[in-house]
């Protein structure tokens, strides 16, 4: 399907950047030999590449093998974070230790900074959560069961702020998600179903820390682009681009990081 190339707003004058981006790749055994040949063609069109959970079907670790072994020669970073999909048979440590044996840093609350054509590239890796926007927040208030998927998204956005802090002289910040921060990539898809698919408390950090873009995936049916305050977030989602990756050409100078608060 290839891919098309995408220019967020201009930063200062640099080296350029090639980041591939794309959400809900969902391996499984059976698309082994498509799988390979689809990330193969990412070689030398990309510096970076991030994946942006449901990475699997299943959550079963030969689904992520396949992923690995998709990923294990392309001669790039990759960077991950896992989605619904990648929790639903509960095998955490297996997946995660199978992502990682084809090279690809699983990012869990976390971040990491690495360098690419000499440009320090930060990223801040989590899954994001539920919760919900104007009209469909859910509450920090009854039931615990109910509390606790609160507190989760708590953990989440803490983190998010977390890692923003931590790359913030990085000229160049990116922030992997798996679920939205707005609501504003969620459109096309129903109204009762938004606070499933994210929450706006993601939002919050972002606006703080101005990274220089955010990508998630999920929302099958969202829309490709969308803002929170002056910062980019794309919806990378393989349904809604339609196509099997995203690339973003990003311009960095070593001036260009955001403030530390």
């Amino acid at each position: 399907m290839g891919m098309d190339v995408e220019q967020p707003p201009a930063r200062a004058p640099g080296a350029v950047v090639r980041v591939a981006a794309v959400g809900d790749v969902h391996c499984r055994e059976d698309h082994r030999e498509q799988a390979i040949e689809t990330f193969a063609a990412l070689r030398g069109r990309a510096d970076l590449l991030l994946l942006a959970g449901d990475l699997t079907t299943h959550g079963e670790p030969a689904q992520g093998a396949v992923l690995a072994d998709a990923c294990r020669d392309l001669g790039m970073p990759v960077f991950a974070v896992l989605g619904n999909h990648d929790w639903h048979v509960n095998r955490h440590d297996e997946l995660v230790e199978a992502l990682r044996e084809g090279g690809i840093a699983v990012l869990e609350r976390e971040h990491a900074i690495c360098e690419v054509k000499g440009v320090e590239v930060g990223i801040v890796g989590v899954k994001g959560f539920v919760g919900g926007f104007p009209g469909s927040h859910l509450p920090d208030f009854g039931e615990p069961l109910l509390r606790a998927v609160y507190a989760e998204g708590s953990r989440e956005v803490e983190a998010l702020d977390r890692g923003l802090r931590e790359i913030a002289l990085c000229p160049l910040r990116l922030v992997l998600l798996h679920y939205s921060p707005t609501l504003e990539t969620l459109a096309g898809e129903g109204e009762g179903i938004m606070a499933f698919l994210g929450t706006d408390r993601l939002a919050a950090p972002l606006r703080e820390h101005e990274p220089t873009l955010a990508v998630h995936g999920h929302a099958h049916a969202g829309t490709f682009s969308g803002t929170v305050g002056s910062v980019p977030v794309y919806n990378v989602s393989v349904p809604v681009l339609g196509r099997d990756f995203q690339l973003f050409e990003l311009s960095a100078d070593e001036q260009a990081a955001a403030p530390i608060h």
